[in-house]
């Protein structure tokens, strides 16, 4: 049995969530409180030395990096959907658009960011959601050129099944309108993640579905 130790509303989790659920691939959830700093407790750090989810345990594996975790799942689970397409062109082109959102939008505005603005730099909390906004903004934008100067996608970020891509935007379009990010600038965006909505794997794994997330958060 999988382990999966991860936050309600992490990125990070968020996108291992869907590799799991996309993948059809049974596991078992278990909730790190990042507001009450759990991550930096005894227990998770023995996971995780950085101190951060998600983290897979499988037995004695303790698997750290959600793009690593992702690829992992792919490698070591074979089954369609495949998270990566098989011709490296375009293997090289979805972990281009995965990167794009994972190491270039989401660094920038993660928790440990963000808390540093506020109370390290004394940032007033205006300011500080304009800094997420203009590079959550910015990124969308590039991404949405990105797919549309390529013409690859289909229902999805490329083609008409759900992948790696697929996991890390969802996520971090999430978080856009937690943000009240303008995202009109990305209609094709916006329909990639109508049609990822529509399968019951992307909707299980949202944040207000998990056992951890607040009440009055839960659909």
């Amino acid at each position: 049995m999988l382990k999966l130790y991860d936050y309600w509303r992490s990125s990070a989790g968020y996108r291992v969530r869907l590799a799991l659920n996309v993948k059809g691939l049974e596991y078992r959830r278990t909730a790190v409180n990042l507001a009450a700093n759990e991550q930096r407790g005894t227990a998770h750090l023995a996971r995780n030395p950085q101190g951060l989810v998600p983290v897979v345990e499988i037995g004695e594996i303790h698997l750290t990096q959600s793009l690593a975790i992702c690829e992992f799942l792919d490698e070591v689970f074979p089954r369609t959907p495949a998270l990566l397409p098989h011709n490296p062109d375009s293997r090289a082109w979805v972990r281009a658009l995965a990167n794009l959102v994972a190491c270039d939008i989401h660094p920038l505005n993660n928790l440990r960011v963000l808390n540093y603005l506020r109370d390290e730099l004394r940032l007033p909390e205006l300011r500080v959601n304009d800094w997420y906004r203009h590079w959550v903004e910015q990124g969308l934008r590039d991404m949405e050129s990105m797919i549309v100067r390529e013409g690859v996608s289909g229902r999805y970020c490329f083609g008409d099944a759900p992948g790696l891509a697929d996991c890390c935007l969802i996520p971090q379009l999430y978080n856009a309108r937690r943000y009240e990010c303008d995202l009109l600038a990305c209609p094709t965006l916006l329909q990639i993640e109508s049609h990822c909505l529509e399968l019951a794997a992307f909707r299980a794994a949202r944040p207000e579905c998990q056992s951890d997330a607040p009440k009055a958060q839960r659909g």
